[in-house]
């Protein structure tokens, strides 16, 4: 009981402001062209490592999400510079986990995690793009992305955000945040009060700690909100708790690899340090330069306490989100489609697919290659099923620049 008591207040909390980022996430999705992203990311120097973090930071994608997204730019020519910086900056944060690190630490603690993504992401954009030899064919990336317009009207675009904030956004991350929210109650309930006590003075020791279980590690920028609030209850500093917020969502091996493949050794290298360290300063700086009391999140008492007002508001918007991540759920299992085996359908592996964000993407980038009629791909086993009577070039060329790589098999 004690156990669900927390789930439910953390939910509780959370909820009335996920589902806000979620809107807003949406709205910026569909009113916000693509392209606009790209042209700022295609530019050279340091304005356009500042216009990348900046871009970067709102966008709700997590690591695994944002690196198809830069790979498939850095192929169409976009400097390793800003790409470095987006990398930086996305994950570690989102409309929605702005808002929800809000709802559970306050106002001064959101700010600060934004403005650390910021500065980090500017920093390591900034030390990568001194290295980087300017290309002449960066001058005709633009164009690429400026092939394809489509000018919906503004009640589609509604439904369009609708779409993406609740539906293709909660697929995206419901997992994480779910698995973020059980984690957080376990460990209110199950680790003793004083078990951090030990460290609990000793800020860098436990932040370098942190750092070693979270950069192996993979969660989300939401989902790793209540983690960090529940080993705040247990003894850890707030500094070290922004460690774990910015390195947790950012910095993962299979992050590290897939950046070094596409951008180079060097550049994952900054890329990773920039995190550590930009981390490390900024867990440094609240714990010794500024007011212990901004950082201190008003219902702390209440959490340790179990003290669970009931607010109708906040109930209701639980409801919703837990009812939106049901579907997901439910159709993640039940959305193993048959498709006619006949000689126009083929298979292909897919390389590079982590979440149900990037089986979207490559869904959508294959569905659009002409003559496919049905698509199926399979985020688990990595495989993706096509019929129609297609060129097998087009699909593989349509996933690479989605930022994957496919592989033909014939059945």
């Amino acid at each position: 009981m004690e156990l669900l008591n927390s789930l439910l207040f953390m939910l509780n909390e959370m909820s009335p402001y996920i589902l806000l980022g979620f809107f807003i996430a949406g709205l910026m999705h569909a009113f916000v062209p693509q392209r606009t992203f790209a042209r700022h990311l295609s530019e050279l120097g340091w304005q356009s490592v500042i216009k990348s973090a900046a871009i970067g930071i709102p966008l709700p994608l997590c690591s695994c999400g944002v690196l198809p997204a830069v790979i498939a730019m850095r192929r169409n020519g976009a400097s390793r510079a800003a790409s470095t910086s987006f990398l930086v900056a996305t994950p570690q944060t989102g409309i929605d986990s702005i808002a929800a690190t809000w709802s559970l630490f306050g106002p001064a603690f959101a700010i600060i995690r934004s403005l650390a993504a910021l500065v980090t992401a500017m920093l390591g954009g900034i030390v990568v793009g001194k290295s980087e030899r300017k290309m002449s064919a960066m001058n005709t990336c633009q164009s690429n992305y400026a092939v394809y317009v489509e000018d919906k009207s503004f009640w589609n675009k509604c439904l369009d955000a609708l779409r993406y904030g609740y539906i293709d956004l909660v697929e995206s991350i419901g997992g994480w945040l779910v698995t973020g929210l059980i984690i957080a109650a376990l460990i209110t309930v199950y680790v003793p009060a004083d078990f951090f006590a030990i460290i609990g003075d000793k800020p860098i020791l436990s932040m370098v700690m942190v750092l070693i279980i979270a950069i192996p590690m993979y969660v989300c920028a939401t989902g790793s909100i209540p983690i960090a609030l529940s080993l705040m209850l247990k003894g850890l500093s707030p500094g070290t708790a922004l460690v774990l917020l910015m390195a947790g969502p950012a910095a993962n091996f299979a992050s590290f690899t897939l950046i070094s493949k596409e951008m180079g050794r060097k550049s994952a290298i900054i890329y990773l340090a920039s995190i550590v360290i930009g981390s490390i300063t900024f867990g440094l700086i609240i714990d010794y330069l500024l007011p212990a009391d901004w950082f201190i999140p008003a219902n702390m008492q209440t959490v340790a306490e179990h003290e669970h007002g009931l607010n109708l508001f906040s109930i209701v918007c639980s409801a919703i989100l837990v009812f939106l991540l049901a579907m997901t759920f439910f159709k993640r299992y039940k959305h193993r489609k048959t498709i006619t085996i006949s000689t126009m359908t083929k298979e292909y592996t897919i390389e590079g697919m982590n979440c149900a964000h990037c089986q979207a993407t490559v869904t959508k980038s294959i569905s659009s290659v002409k003559g496919v009629k049905q698509v199926n791909v399979n985020l688990s086993s990595g495989k993706a099923t096509v019929e129609g009577e297609h060129n097998a070039n087009d699909v593989v060329m349509a996933v690479r620049k989605a930022g994957f790589n496919a592989i033909l098999h014939s059945i």
